[in-house]
C-alpha cells in the first residue's frame, strides 16, 4: 500500500510538472516568456498543497473506496476480509425497512429542501442591502459575516443556551412574558429540524453574502441608469438587471450550498445528539464508522452518498448551466 501511495504521489508531483510546462508553452507561443527562477519559484508554492492535497484528500479517498468492499472494523485492523457489495445490499435493506439509514436520509432531504433556498435568499438580501456606499456599510458587512468566521462548536454553544429547555433559557425567557410556557425547541421532533435550518442558513449565508457583493460589482451602473431613465422601477431592475447578471454566481452559490448541507454533521451532533427527527447522513456515517467501529460499511455509505450528490449537482449544472452559443 505504501509502494502504491508513492507511486500515485510522483504521477501527482509529475502532473503538476506538466502542468506548469503546458503553461510555459501556450503562453510562449502567445509572445510571454517565463525566467526559470518564476517557473521554480511557482513550482515550489504549489508543491506544498499538491502534497498535502495527496495525503488528506485523494490518499483518504482511494483508501475508503477499497475499504467499502470489505469487512474492516476498528477492533479487528488486522482481520479485513472482501465481501464484495454486501455492505450496499445492507444498506439497501435497512433502506427498505425504514431504518436508521432511511431516517438519516430523510432528513438530510428536507434539511436540504429547507436550507438552500433559505441561505441563498437570506445571502442575496444581504448583499443587496450592503452594495451601496451609505455610511456604516462596512459595519453591516463585519456583522454579516462574523458567524462565518466563529466555530461551528461555539455557535452550537451560544445555540444551546438560546433555545435551552430551561426556563430561565434566552428563548424561553422571551415567551414567558407573553404567557407562553417553556420550549423544549431541540427536543420536540416537530421543530428541531426546523431549528437546524435557521441556525444554518444564520451562520453561512454571509460567506455567500460577500460573493454575492463581488458580482454585483461586476454589473454596469449605466444599465441600471438606462433602465431608470426609461421608467423601470426596482422589481423590474431586478429581475430583468441583477437576475440575469448574477445567474453564474447563483449556479455556484447554489451548487456549493447544496453540498455543504448534504454534509451537516455538527449542528446536528452538538444540538441535538442521535436522535430519530436529526440524525443526517454524515452524522449516521460517524456514528457507524467511529461509534460501532464497522468502518467497511460506513465507507460503503460514503460512496454511495458520494454518487449521488455528484450526480445531482452535475443536473443541477446541466439545467441550470448558460447555454453554450
Amino acid at each position: 500500500m505504501l509502494l502504491i501511495a508513492l507511486i500515485v504521489l510522483g504521477v501527482l508531483v509529475l502532473g503538476l510538472t506538466a502542468m506548469i510546462i503546458v503553461d510555459m508553452v501556450k503562453n510562449h507561443k502567445k509572445g510571454q516568456k517565463y525566467h526559470l527562477r518564476e517557473v521554480m519559484t511557482a513550482f515550489l508554492l504549489l508543491l506544498p498543497a499538491a502534497v498535502l492535497s495527496f495525503f488528506f484528500v485523494i490518499l483518504p479517498i482511494f483508501y475508503s473506496l477499497g475499504y467499502a468492499f470489505t469487512d474492516f472494523n476498528l477492533l479487528k485492523p488486522n482481520d479485513i476480509n472482501f465481501v464484495g457489495f454486501d455492505n450496499f445490499k445492507n444498506l439497501f435493506l435497512e433502506f427498505n425497512q425504514h431504518g436508521e439509514f432511511f431516517l438519516s436520509i430523510r432528513n438530510t432531504a428536507i434539511f436540504v429542501v429547507l436550507v438552500v433556498p433559505i441561505q441563498i435568499i437570506m445571502a442575496l438580501l444581504l448583499a443587496l442591502f450592503c452594495n451601496n456606499k451609505r455610511r456604516g456599510t462596512t459595519i453591516f458587512k463585519v456583522c454579516f459575516f462574523a458567524p462565518v468566521a466563529i466555530s461551528l462548536s461555539v455557535t452550537a454553544f451560544l445555540w444551546l443556551i438560546i433555545l435551552s429547555p430551561n426556563p430561565n433559557g434566552i428563548m424561553n425567557s422571551i415567551l414567558h412574558n407573553f404567557g407562553i410556557p417553556a420550549q423544549d425547541f431541540l427536543g420536540n421532533k416537530n421543530t428541531v429540524l426546523i431549528w437546524m435550518v435557521i441556525i444554518s442558513a444564520w451562520q453561512g449565508c454571509g460567506y455567500q453574502m460577500l460573493i454575492f457583493l463581488s458580482a454585483l460589482g461586476n454589473i454596469r451602473k449605466d444599465l441600471y441608469e438606462a433602465a431608470s431613465i426609461d421608467g423601470a422601477n426596482v422589481f423590474q431592475r431586478f429581475f430583468t438587471i441583477t437576475v440575469p447578471g448574477l445567474k453564474p454566481t447563483m449556479l455556484y452559490i447554489l451548487i456549493t450550498v447544496f453540498i455543504g448541507a448534504c454534509r451537516v454533521l455538527i449542528q446536528p451532533m452538538l444540538l441535538t445528539g442521535y436522535q430519530d427527527r436529526s440524525v443526517t447522513i454524515s452524522y449516521y456515517m460517524y456514528q457507524q464508522g467511529f461509534t460501532y467501529r464497522h468502518v467497511g460499511y460506513s465507507c460503503a455509505v460514503a460512496l454511495l452518498m458520494t454518487i449521488i450528490i455528484g450526480t445531482i449537482t452535475l443536473v443541477q449544472r446541466k439545467l441550470l448551466g448558460e447555454k453554450k452559443k
